[in-house]
């Protein structure tokens, strides 16, 4: 919980100082684990930290993996609703990963799924091409946004340019950067003022 709260209140201070990013990003993804999805003032205690820094709700989308939304089923659904009632949404990561992401989509209500990246190993085969289509197609009939993770080759992403998935995040674009860096990064793709 400490991690997560120190990793969260960097990531609020950094879009406080840098507030015009958002005009070039959608959101910024957090993941919470099952320990921080269990805590009684789950919703509370992050709209505080959001608050103490006055960062827009939507700003924010908060990732769960489909082994924490299993772990936590009883109150995830109840946390879950007081993040949409302030306007936070969630996302569920590494789907597809696992054995219960369908039933997921089916119980508990998210405004994105990130592909797993097993999904894009083998992306030459025809038969993970249609998954993947299958997947997207399914996602955009829920009204689900779909983001495409650990796109590393340039035939991943040639493949993803055919269909409607809506984000691609992986290191074909970039590995991870400190925050100077990340800026920089950003420059590059908009005139950042």
């Amino acid at each position: 919980e400490q991690i997560t709260d120190l990793q969260f209140s960097r990531v609020c201070r950094f879009l406080g100082e840098n507030r015009y990013l958002m005009k070039h990003l959608l959101n910024v993804k957090v993941n919470l684990s099952s320990l921080d999805m269990m805590r009684n003032d789950c919703s509370r205690h992050f709209i505080r930290i959001m608050d103490a820094y006055k960062i827009p709700h939507n700003w924010i989308q908060f990732e769960i993996t489909e082994t924490v939304a299993t772990e936590c089923n009883a109150g995830l659904r109840r946390v879950a609703e007081e993040f949409t009632a302030a306007g936070i949404s969630f996302c569920l990561d590494d789907f597809g990963s696992g054995f219960s992401s369908l039933g997921l989509l089916k119980s508990f209500d998210v405004d994105a799924i990130k592909l797993d990246r097993i999904f894009f190993e083998d992306i030459a085969q025809k038969k993970a091409q249609d998954i993947l289509c299958c997947l997207i197609e399914l996602a955009h009939r829920l009204h689900i946004q779909v983001v495409a993770e650990g796109i590393e080759t340039e035939e991943q992403l040639d493949f993803l340019r055919t269909t409607t998935c809506d984000m691609v995040q992986g290191y074909y674009y970039a590995r991870p950067l400190p925050a100077a860096e990340y800026t920089a990064w950003l420059e590059q793709f908009h005139s950042v003022e």
